[in-house]
C-alpha cells in the first residue's frame, strides 16, 4: 500500500512540475531595433516572420520598437533579435555584424 501511495505522490509531483513549464502560445514582447525608413520596416518585419512561431511582427520607426506576438513553444524574442541582426539591424540584445550592416541601402544605414 505504501508503494502505491508513493507512486501516486511521485506522479502528482511530476505532473505539477510539467504544468509549470507550460509556455505561452501568444507571448508578447517588444524588441528595440535600429532603423530609419519604410524599407527598414519591411526588412525588419520580414526577418522577424522568418522565425518559426512568430504570429505578428510590427516595427514602428518613431519609437524603434518591434512589437511581437509569438509562440514560446517554438521560438523566443532572442531568436527574433538574432534574425533581425542577421538582416543588418542592431537590436538592444544583438548587434549586427559589420558585413550585414554594410549590405543595407544608404538610407537604411542608421547611426551606430
Amino acid at each position: 500500500m505504501k508503494k502505491i501511495i508513493l507512486m501516486l505522490f511521485v506522479s502528482l509531483i511530476g505532473f505539477a512540475a510539467q504544468a509549470q513549464e507550460k509556455k505561452n502560445k501568444n507571448a508578447k514582447a517588444d524588441v528595440e531595433v535600429k532603423g530609419n525608413c519604410e524599407m527598414c520596416k519591411k526588412r525588419i518585419e520580414k526577418a522577424a516572420y522568418s522565425v518559426g512561431g512568430v504570429k505578428s511582427a510590427v516595427w514602428h520607426p518613431e519609437d524603434q520598437q518591434l512589437h511581437l506576438v509569438f509562440n514560446e513553444q517554438k521560438c523566443s524574442a532572442s531568436d527574433v533579435a538574432k534574425a533581425v541582426a542577421k538582416a543588418g539591424h542592431d537590436t538592444k540584445e544583438v548587434k549586427a555584424v559589420q558585413e550585414d550592416y554594410d549590405k543595407l541601402h544608404e538610407c537604411c544605414q542608421y547611426d551606430r
